[in-house]
């Protein structure tokens, strides 16, 4: 086996998308992978709000949200697939006690890289009462790429990728969530043309 064959795990990190990748979804994107293996990827949208507040969802599935802080944030679409379906990814949350059953929820991803990507609505019951995560990302569907598939996009320069950095999910104002991820690589959007890979 040669070394230049050694599979990529993007897992924990930004797919910046190209300016030449013009799909609906994923125009001027910038998604946080949380899984990435041979069999594919999954990733959530991180700078695309939709209309919906926090607030407004939870008063959709019959929970208030005590927690000021969060009730104006945004959710963000996550990806064109099952979006009628909520995913919180979150800080883990620390165990108060040596108990530490309470700090776990039923469907929870374990992200290397430090962050939880929770589906199951005993999250958001948590976040209803106050508790919960402190820093959460709400989105409506996900993206995700199949075996191989994220890895001929990327050769194709549809995606550059840099390690995740947190302060750009949780502490960047949405609109420069794309020029931060960008600035990570030490690029700024000007710098990137259209017609990268396609001489």
């Amino acid at each position: 086996m040669s070394f230049d064959s050694a599979p990529i795990n993007l897992t924990h990190h930004f797919l910046i998308a190209m300016p030449g990748l013009e799909d609906e979804s994923f125009a001027r994107s910038v998604v946080y992978l949380c899984e990435h293996s041979e069999r594919g990827a999954l990733g959530l949208i991180i700078n695309k709000p939709s209309d919906i507040t926090l607030k407004g969802l939870f008063d959709k599935v019959d929970l208030s949200l005590r927690r000021e802080d969060l009730r104006s944030e945004p959710v963000f679409q996550g990806g064109p697939v099952q979006t009628e379906r909520g995913f919180v990814l979150h800080e883990p949350m620390l165990a108060n006690s040596a108990d530490t059953d309470e700090s776990a929820y039923a469907s929870t991803m374990t992200i290397p890289g430090g962050l939880e990507m929770t589906t199951s609505k005993d999250v958001l019951e948590a976040l209803s009462t106050g508790a919960g995560p402190r820093r959460v990302l709400i989105t409506l569907g996900y993206s995700s790429w199949g075996e191989g598939q994220l890895e001929s996009e990327l050769a194709e320069n549809a995606w550059l990728t840099v390690g995740a950095d947190l302060s750009v999910i949780f502490d960047t104002p949405v609109p420069q969530r794309y020029d931060r991820a960008l600035g990570l690589l030490g690029l700024q959007a000007w710098m990137l043309s259209p017609e990268a890979g396609h001489a």
